[in-house]
């Protein structure tokens, strides 16, 4: 059943995806904040896609500014720098009128997520005083990870409403990541252990999810979420080759992203938002 319904969402998030892209892929001015190795990923592939990059915001590599007229030209900013930073880099972009799609993780999103305002009048691009400029926050960018939720969220349900299987969760990352758990192993545990309790249930599940982090060498990327009951033990797993997946997800997500105001997901920029899980 399990192998069917990863099928299925696959199937389904690439049709509703592939028909948002025929309509909304053009040419875009994006600026990128943080130029480490995520952002030259996604500098590589925002090229690759045919946008143009008209700044670069990094206090180690360029002198460029967030109130500089190239950073407002962007019509989409793409963050991904360190967790002490998320907010503030944000808040600066928003005030600008320019769109962020964030994937730095280890900070207090739904803070900033609660406390945003209207930009300047002013500044705010596209016009509109009822909503800043758009955001999009995702813990992971890519494409097959983001299927892992919506397949970790119905799985949960699942199993929680049987009983008896008691989930755990393992990450693996390169030894230069700097927060743990993983902000992708965070996602999946909540999605777990925020199922309603089941009277019903023959051995009621402890949906106390623990993780496991594990760093070493340079390892993209693993997540494997295991359920196990005195019968058998089921695992859902995805590991990434490369950080070029986390790129082509962010890239994707700003082309998404263009135009639009207020906070969204990438389960609305892969079309899963309707998918009954």
């Amino acid at each position: 059943m399990c192998i069917f319904f990863i099928t299925f969402v696959g199937v389904l998030c690439a049709h509703r995806f592939s028909r948002t892209l025929v309509q909304r892929i053009c040419i875009m001015k994006i600026a990128l904040i943080g130029y480490g190795k995520m952002g030259r990923m996604i500098e590589s592939v925002a090229l690759s896609r045919g946008h143009e990059i008209v700044c670069i915001i990094d206090p180690l590599t360029s002198p460029q500014t967030f109130d500089s007229p190239a950073f407002r030209s962007a019509e989409v900013a793409i963050e991904f720098s360190r967790p002490e930073a998320a907010e503030r880099n944000i808040r600066a972009a928003l005030a600008q009128g320019v769109p962020v799609v964030c994937g730095t993780t280890g900070w207090d999103v739904e803070r900033l997520k609660a406390t945003l305002k209207p930009s300047n009048p002013q500044t705010l691009k596209p016009s509109t005083l009822n909503e800043h400029p758009g955001v999009i926050w995702s813990s992971n960018y890519s494409i097959g990870v983001n299927i892992l939720f919506a397949v970790n969220k119905y799985l949960a349900r699942l199993l929680h409403n049987t009983g008896g299987y008691q989930p755990s969760i393992t990450e693996v990352h390169h030894i230069h990541k700097l927060d743990a758990p993983s902000g992708t192993a965070k996602t999946l545990a909540e999605a777990i252990n925020s199922q309603p309790s089941n009277p019903q249930a023959l051995k009621p599940s402890n949906l106390n999810c623990p993780i496991e982090s594990i760093r070493e060498g340079e390892v993209p990327g693993i997540h494997e979420v295991r359920w196990e009951s005195e019968a058998d033990i089921l695992t859902l797993r995805h590991e990434a080759k490369s950080r070029q997946g986390f790129a082509l997800g962010a890239v994707m997500a700003a082309e998404w992203l263009r135009g639009k105001t207020g906070w969204h997901s990438m389960t609305e920029v892969l079309g899963l938002e309707g998918l009954k899980v």
